[in-house]
C-alpha cells in the first residue's frame, strides 16, 4: 500500500466537508480512501464519523444531527451493515 494522504473537501462556503485518509490505487486511476472518515455539517459540527478499510467502510461508525445530537450508530464490515443499528430523532430519543 502507498502512503496515506489526508484528503479535505471543502463547502462552497470555504468550511470542510469530508475530511478522510486515502492512498493512489498501484495503477494510478483512483484514489481509495482508507482510515478514518470525517464527514461535517455546513455549520461546522460533525456529521458522520467512522474507518474505511481500502475503499470500504469498516469498524464502528456514528453519524449525527445538525444540531450535534447522535442519529445513528452502528458497525460496518467491509462495506455492509452488521449487527443492530441504532436510531436517535434531533432530540436525542431512540428510534424503533
Amino acid at each position: 500500500m502507498a502512503d496515506l494522504d489526508i484528503a479535505e473537501i471543502p463547502f462552497e462556503s470555504g468550511g470542510i466537508k469530508f475530511r478522510f485518509g486515502r492512498y493512489l490505487a498501484e495503477d494510478g486511476s483512483r484514489w481509495i480512501r482508507h482510515g478514518l472518515f470525517r464527514a461535517f455539517h455546513e455549520n461546522g459540527n460533525l456529521a458522520s464519523e467512522g474507518s474505511y478499510l481500502h475503499g470500504k467502510e469498516h469498524g464502528p461508525w456514528r453519524d449525527y444531527h445538525e444540531n450535534g445530537q447522535l442519529a445513528a450508530e452502528g458497525e460496518y464490515a467491509e462495506g455492509d451493515e452488521v449487527g443492530k443499528w441504532k436510531h436517535w430523532n434531533a432530540e436525542g430519543n431512540l428510534e424503533k
